[in-house]
């Protein structure tokens, strides 16, 4: 221990440190006001050794190992060390400070090293592979699933290996922590860069481009946003990428594995690479042909602009143009104009029709939760009950972009769901986070349609924590393989733009007129308007997250060649980008887990859309159908294997096409 943690842990005893005493606070929500940032390396260190001492304890129990002294023990180890990684995680993404940065760069590692304590620790593993191997019938499925979980924690994190072996995963372990920590940070501060260039927030990109006139301005946007972490400077990820691929290269291996993406995949629904390869190759045939059909029509607006001398000849559609004159092509063709469709999207209101769409299907209520403390001025939050009155969480909203917060949205908990061995329920924290359009010049926040969309998308996620009904905290919630996490959201996003869910929530923000019908029927005429492009971009960076995961070698590799050829041999058209060049693309090198996994979210809307259908076919609010979705797919967590409970809602396989005909490509 340093001097200098030594002296912090001691202010933080004598403070009272509220990660090391219970949280008697309403519905268990973390008492923000009273934790300071001196609290958390301490009471990272005391619960470091508390899970110690629960493991040893583990280890040295006298009793035949079986799932309750084993498993069930591990599960419920490290509740001190969860509530202070939950909170000091959640801020550090959403509300950073440099001091506390620093925090979670000194705490990183020694979880990390913790981490491969456990998982490293061989009579410990010897009582978790006698419970595997023994006869499980007398284990509940949610057990059994527990189990299995655990028992492949430990092999795929080295539990086999020499100790000289070993010895080198931790060294790699603890080195990617600390690569993808630097990663977010230095695209932190690239989109805070880009921000006080340009004059907003990397948030409104897409909205400025489809907006901004100025042809040489587009470029000039495109090229800062295009080129976050690229640019030569201290802040450059490039060697970063290289790096974490060098590791992750040599992990792989080390565990027996071509490559990171078959290390990643063996233990996903789609099984291996190979199979990811060929459901995206046939995505990306579909978009590129409409994409191009895109790009004929703009450069049809753009000849306009030509001929009228507003461009030189010879002018081309280029990337910084496709979002300009899509829009112009948009209006044109279906006399939409975005920002007055926003006039009836104020974030109060959508919220309140995210929460009334929840309550309709799943009978849920939300009430706004007074006189607590958050960790944020513009957070809210909101109790959750069900139809018999009793509590199903605690949901937090925090909406609107600033320069302590990364960009995107996303939805984690504070309080994780699980059931305590006395029975009791925990029940609980979530937060859904965004970067949204704030109020500005009296005008309240005004959501444009992408963001009416997101909001339903993370709250689809949010109903997944709350609703859980696990026993065990370790599989409860969100806590399922990577590529079926997205289908709570993603079905969540088909009731946004439903008329008989517009009319519930999209008020005209000066008189409270409902949305008209005139625009509701444009809003559906335009549903799969640019989808080519909408559609290529996230295939493009699925395949480039594959392409990178799929490598046997950093030899020779440079970041933009590489990237440059990825895009060639995807079929790319050169007028559209991967939604995240490699150097921001915080999914998968930074800390948000989605490394040979950004292609669940198209994996996730072959359900989501399969299981739409089914709604439709019922009625979209039948209640039957709602509830059926929320027994077998939202209570239900990681405690059966996710095709298991998708054909339990659905009474068959998904039917891949589904993905294709919502999106309009076929």
């Amino acid at each position: 221990m340093t001097a200098a943690f030594a002296v912090l842990a001691m202010t933080a005893c004598s403070n009272n440190n509220p990660f090391l005493e219970d949280w008697n606070t309403p519905y268990g929500i973390p008492p923000f006001d009273k934790i300071q940032e001196s609290h958390y390396l301490p009471a990272v260190q005391a619960g470091i050794e508390e899970q110690n001492r629960e493991i040893e304890a583990i280890v040295a129990c006298p009793d035949e190992p079986d799932f309750e002294n084993t498993i069930a023990a591990l599960d419920r180890s490290g509740s001190t060390l969860e509530k202070v990684s939950n909170v000091l995680f959640n801020i550090s993404e959403s509300n950073a400070t440099e001091s506390l940065n620093d925090i979670v760069a000194e705490a990183t590692p020694l979880l990390s090293r913790h981490s491969d304590n456990i998982f490293m620790n061989p009579e410990l593993f010897k009582r978790v592979e006698k419970v595997y191997k023994s006869d499980q019938s007398n284990l509940t499925r949610e057990q059994q699933m527990l189990l299995k979980d655990f028992y492949e924690s430990f092999v795929n994190n080295g539990i086999a290996l020499p100790e000289e072996q070993q010895t080198r995963l931790r060294e790699i372990n603890e080195e990617l922590s600390s690569l993808v920590l630097k990663f977010g940070n230095n695209l932190l501060d690239e989109s805070n860069a880009f921000k006080e260039k340009f004059g907003f927030s990397v948030a409104n990109y897409y909205d400025r481009m489809a907006s901004t006139e100025d042809r040489e301005l587009r470029e000039q946007i495109f090229r800062g946003y295009s080129m976050r972490g690229n640019n030569g400077n201290d802040k450059d990820n490039k060697a970063d990428v290289l790096r974490i691929m060098e590791l992750r290269i040599e992990k792989a291996k080390l565990l027996g594995y071509a490559s990171p993406a078959a290390m990643i995949l063996h233990n996903k629904m789609a099984g291996d690479p190979a199979t990811v390869d060929n459901f995206l190759s046939g995505i990306m045939d579909a978009a590129m042909a409409r994409a191009r059909e895109e790009v004929a029509d703009m450069q049809k607006v753009m000849d306009e602009d030509i001929a009228a001398g507003i461009l030189p000849e010879g002018s081309r559609i280029e990337p910084w143009d496709y979002m300009y004159y899509a829009e112009r092509v948009r209006k044109a063709r279906y006399a939409m104009d975005e920002s007055e469709i926003m006039k009836y999207f104020k974030m109060e209101n959508v919220r309140a029709g995210v929460f009334g769409n929840a309550s309709r299907l799943y009978g849920l209520k939300f009430e706004p939760v007074a006189d607590v403390a958050l960790y944020y001025p513009e957070c809210e939050a909101f109790k959750v009950t069900d139809e018999d009155g009793s509590l199903v969480g605690i949901i937090i909203t925090d909406y609107y972009p600033r320069d302590s917060k990364r960009a995107g949205a996303w939805m984690t908990n504070f309080v994780n769901q699980y059931k305590t061995p006395d029975g009791k329920d925990v029940r609980p924290v979530i937060v859904n986070v965004g970067n949204f359009n704030k109020p500005s010049d009296g005008t309240p926040a005004l959501l444009n349609i992408d963001q009416v969309e997101t909001m339903f998308h993370e709250f689809g996620h949010a109903l997944h924590g709350l609703l859980s009904q696990c026993t065990y905290k370790s599989v409860g919630g969100t806590s399922v393989k990577r590529d079926f996490v997205e289908l709570p959201s993603q079905i969540n996003e088909n009731w946004a733009f439903e008329p008989e869910v517009l009319a519930t929530y999209a008020f005209h923000y000066e008189t409270g007129e409902v949305i008209p019908q005139e625009l509701v029927d444009k809003l559906q005429a335009a549903g799969n308007f640019n989808q080519g492009f909408t559609t290529g971009e996230l295939c493009a960076a699925s395949i480039l997250d594959m392409k990178w995961h799929e490598l046997e070698s950093i030899e020779g590799v440079d970041v933009n060649a590489f990237e440059a050829q990825a895009s060639k041999e995807m079929g790319l058209i050169d007028e559209i980008i991967p939604r995240y060049r490699s150097t921001y693309f915080n999914h998968i090198f930074g800390s948000s887990g989605y490394s040979a996994g950004y292609y669940s979210y198209l994996w996730a809307e072959v359900l989501d859309k399969d299981a739409f259908e089914l709604f439709r076919q019922k009625g979209i609010f039948d209640k039957e159908t709602a509830m059926s979705f929320r027994h077998n797919v939202l209570e239900m967590g990681g405690s059966e294997e996710p095709m298991i409970l998708y054909k339990r809602f659905r009474g068959a396989d998904p039917d891949a096409s589904a993905l294709l005909r919502a999106r309009g490509l076929k």
